[in-house]
């Protein structure tokens, strides 16, 4: 299972959902659907965009756990 940790990073980082999609030009739901863990799927320009926002490592945004 792929975790997201976009909760975490936004929490430090004080922003929300709205303010993140309009900062990116993401989609609100689709930084809403990563938020959350709902996503089925995750564009590349997205993880770019959200990896140079918070200057972080793609492992620090997503991470694999085993089930």
């Amino acid at each position: 299972m792929i975790k997201c940790h976009l909760s975490t990073l936004m929490g430090q980082h004080k922003v929300n959902v709205a303010d993140l999609a309009r900062k990116l030009d993401i989609h609100r739901g689709s930084i809403s659907r990563l938020y959350h863990e709902k996503a089925i799927r995750v564009d590349v320009e997205h993880m770019d965009k959200l990896c140079r926002y918070f200057e972080c490592e793609i492992g620090e945004l997503f991470e694999f756990v085993d089930d």
